[in-house]
This record gives C-alpha cells, sequence and structure tokens, in this order.
C-alpha cells in the first residue's frame, strides 16, 4: 500500500502541521460510511513482505535527527535528544517560527546545525527529502502522524512518532507496509513503556513472578478539559475538534503499552477481538457552551454532543488473558494511568500512587520488602541509565530513558524495544473502539499486523543484554 497521494495533497496544504493545525474534523456523530469503513479495514487480510520484528538495521555512529512539530511535547525532546551522545540535531520544522527558534534555544550542548523549516505547511516534506537525515521525530497532532511517517519511511527516515501512530485502521496498515517495504524502522514513541515501576513489573512477568497472567488494566485519566478550549496549549482547537469527531478511546496507549508488553502481545500472544462503551458526555458540550457564550467561535461546539466522559474498552487475548482499559479527559477526578497486572501468583497495581505488588490474596508487600524486590529485579535499563534519566527529566525520566534507548538501538544497530508492529496494534484500538461504540458494544476482531509472525517474535530486550551500548549523555 504505497501513500495516498491525494490524501497526502489535502494533508500538505492545511494551515500547518503537528501542533500547529487545525483538523479538517467537522463536529458530528461518525457517518455510517466511515464505521463501515472501519469494520472493512479490521477484516482485511494482508500478507508480511518482511518482519521487522527482531530487525537490526545498519548501525548509525550519528544519528542526525529532523523534528516535525515543536510544540510542547517536541521541543521538549530537542533539549532531550541534544543531550545524548552520538545526536546531530540537523533540523527543526514548525509552521510558527517562533516555536521553531524557541525549541532551538532549548539544545544544551554544541554540534547542532538545526537548520529551521518554517516557510509553510509543506516544508515537512523538504526534510524529509533531503540526505543529512536519519531519524525524523513526529511530534505533531494526531491526524497528521501516519502520513507524515509513511512519506519519511518512503523517502529513506527512520521515524519515531508520537501517540497514537494513526487514527484509522488504514492508516496502520499503511505504516506495517511501508515499514516492511523500506526496512525502516517506525517506533511510536510510549513512554510510558519506560516508567520505572512498568518496567519493574514487566522484569517480574518475564520471571513468573506473576504466575499466569489472568487480567490487566491500564488507563489514561487526565482532566485536561480546560485546555480543549485554549489555542496556546491546543493549537487550533485540534484536541477539541478530536474529541467533537470521535467517540470512543482517543488515547489507548499509554494504559496499554505497558501491559501488551507484559502479556507478549505480537511477540509470543496476540490481541484478537475488543468490544467498546462510552458514558454519555456530562461535561464537554456543557463547557463548550459556556466558553460559546463569551466566544463565538465554540457555538458550533455547545450545539451538538461531543465524546463520553468516559470509555471502557475490554480485549481478550489468544493467551486468554483479559485486558481492560479506560479513557476520560473530561472529569474532575485525579490524574490515573492505572496499571494493574493480576496473576495466579501475585498482582501489582499503581495508581493511586506509589506502585504496589501482592503474593497470592495477602496483604501488599511493606516497603522493605519492595526494596528488595526491586533490587533483584529491576532489569538492566534502569541500572544502566535510570538515575541519569532522573537528572534529565521528562515524566520523572521516563521520556529520557525512551529517547535514550532509541538512539542506543539505532547507533548499536539493535531491535527495537517498540516495533511498527506495536504502534499500529496499540493505536487501532482508538478507531476499533469508535466502532464498537457506535455499535451498541458489539466485539470487532483486533488485526494481527504481523501476518502471523506474533507466533515466532522475540521478546525486546530489557536488560542490554545483545550489545555494549554507547548512547550516553552528551
Amino acid at each position: 500500500m504505497g501513500t495516498n497521494r491525494r490524501s497526502f495533497l489535502k494533508l500538505s496544504g492545511l494551515a500547518g502541521i503537528g501542533l500547529m493545525t487545525g483538523c479538517t474534523q467537522e463536529n458530528k456523530a461518525p457517518t455510517t460510511a466511515k464505521l463501515d469503513h472501519i469494520r472493512l479495514e479490521a477484516t482485511k487480510k494482508y500478507s508480511s513482505t518482511f518482519n521487522m520484528s527482531g530487525y537490526a538495521a545498519p548501525k548509525i555512529p550519528t544519528v542526525r535527527v529532523g523534528f516535525i512539530g515543536v510544540g510542547n511535547r517536541g521541543s521538549a525532546a530537542v533539549e532531550r535528544l541534544s543531550q545524548i551522545e552520538g545526536v546531530a540535531i540537523n533540523g527543526i520544522c514548525d509552521v510558527r517560527p517562533e516555536k521553531a527558534a524557541e525549541a532551538k534555544g532549548r539544545i544544551k550542548t554544541g554540534g547542532h546545525p538545526a537548520q529551521l523549516y518554517t516557510e509553510n505547511a509543506a516544508h515537512w516534506k523538504k526534510m524529509c527529502e533531503q540526505a543529512d537525515y536519519d531519524l525524523v521525530y513526529i511530534a505533531t497532532h494526531w491526524q497528521l502522524h501516519a502520513e507524515m511517517a509513511i512519506y519519511a519511511m518512503e523517502q529513506g527516515k527512520h521515524v519515531a512518532l508520537e501517540i497514537p501512530a494513526a487514527t484509522s485502521v488504514e492508516d496502520c496498515w499503511r505504516l506495517v507496509q511501508t515499514s516492511e517495504k523500506t526496512k525502516k524502522h517506525c517506533v511510536m514513541l510510549e513512554n510510558c513503556c519506560y516508567d520505572y515501576f512498568e518496567l519493574l513489573t514487566l522484569n517480574l512477568a518475564r520471571h513468573g513472578f506473576f504466575g499466569d497472567i489472568v487480567h490487566c488494566e491500564g488507563a489514561y485519566i487526565h482532566d485536561i478539559l480546560e485546555s480543549f478550549f485554549d489555542a496556546e496549549k491546543r493549537f487550533d482547537f485540534w484536541r477539541l475538534k478530536e474529541n467533537a469527531a470521535r467517540n470512543g478511546n482517543l488515547y489507548p496507549t499509554h494504559g496499554l503499552g505497558p501491559v501488551c508488553q507484559v502479556l507478549k502481545v505480537n511477540r509470543g500472544n496476540r490481541m484478537e477481538y475488543m468490544s467498546s462503551m462510552s458514558s454519555k458526555d456530562f461535561m464537554l458540550q456543557q463547557k463548550a457552551k459556556e466558553m460559546a457564550a463569551k466566544d463565538k467561535q465554540f457555538e458550533v461546539y455547545a450545539e451538538k454532543p461531543l465524546r463520553g466522559n468516559m470509555n471502557i474498552s475490554n480485549i481478550l487475548t489468544h493467551s486468554g488473558s483479559t485486558i481492560m482499559l479506560q479513557h476520560d479527559v473530561s472529569s474532575p477526578r485525579p490524574y490515573s494511568r492505572l496499571h494493574l497486572i493480576s496473576g495466579t501468583k501475585a498482582f501489582a497495581q499503581k495508581y493511586p500512587l506509589p506502585g504496589k505488588i501482592a503474593i497470592g490474596h495477602a496483604d501488599f508487600l511493606s516497603s522493605e520488602e519492595m526494596v528488595k524486590l526491586e533490587q533483584q529485579y529491576t532489569p538492566g535499563i534502569v541500572k544502566r541509565i535510570g538515575e541519569l534519566a532522573k537528572q534529565i527529566g521528562g515524566h520523572g525520566g521516563m521520556d529520557f530513558m525512551m529517547d535514550w534507548r532509541l538512539i542506543d538501538c539505532l547507533r548499536n544497530g539493535l531491535p527495537m524495544d517498540m516495533d511498527v508492529y506495536d504502534a499500529a496494534s496499540w493505536s487501532v484500538i482508538g478507531p476499533l473502539s469508535e466502532w464498537s461504540v457506535a455499535n451498541g458494544s458489539q466485539p470487532i476482531e483486533v488485526p494481527d499486523f504481523t501476518c502471523g509472525n506474533w507466533k515466532n517474535n522475540k521478546v525486546h530486550d530489557i536488560d542490554l543484554a545483545a550489545a555494549e551500548t554507547q548512547a550516553a549523555l552528551s
């Protein structure tokens, strides 16, 4: 599946890119045609042309990076990567020149030419086409992720892109097939897979501590309602538009990614089908009406229903384990990325903080017992870079650990921790949940983006045992 040129040209002509562009969506429920298309794409079968899981691309001694989209997330990534050895930031692209200049100003070390690409909404293409880039780092708004990633891979670049990787089943497949065709990595930047408790539980699971995994839970519960109506935080109100046009779990991967790794999804296991339901909207339209009274541009959102507050999605895996996901970004409640693992021998849960572990039906382990467990089972990546990551920062250090590992794998020619199949299968829950919500919570098949290779794919290395790593603080 090559790039859909008409779709690409349409995206290129938008008013901006990433955090800089408005969505073209209207404030309405999904059409029957859209829902039918989701179901059709979910049931299509394809053949793999090359297995990217476990693929080690040629080593890149100095990874030349170009950034597309340097709003809140992208500019922070510029600062982090500038502090990793073996990185050259060669370009920064944003339709807002001041944002590109601000991001360049956050570079902490020398050796970064950082040419600015700010002429127009399609200037990012020029960056992708130039030869002096190895990695394109995409931190734009959701609707542009897949198109930009596909184009960059077609130009011979590895890609790292913010979550979700795509918002349609079709684009998930296009990402997979483009990565396989070009043999270029497509890594989704799911930072929660590098949080310290999540990595601890992953290592515990690999050592059989939980026994057989019965059930896992994950969530993204974050009251960001006010920011939907803040143009500085959400350029052109792009996230408001997403919640006006789609009803489902629009942001599944923070909760899903870590438990998929625990359950070995795409590496010995797979998600088979899911169902989803949403509450009604108790908050968004009410807020839109309040804002419309002050600013007429919000009137369109005050007249029609928006996405329900809480979405609950349930997934069955091939192993028989179940997953429950929650998504709520508009209710006034404490932040939670619920991370829960229930096995035949032990149990773990984070949120409320701190993370806790229990053996059998007994009480949670004491703080002293937790320290002993951490000393025994903290994986090698945390031992190697965990303290440095805390110093550099980014959501407590997990952002830096994610970026460090990305560069580490590229420099040493190692397989990626999160490959294109993870990007596709974790992201596809978004459109599949839309279909299920609109169809009375009926189940829908989760596509097998590995085309059967999940049966033999190996889990990724969290102990840094594959090779002597060299990426370090610059």
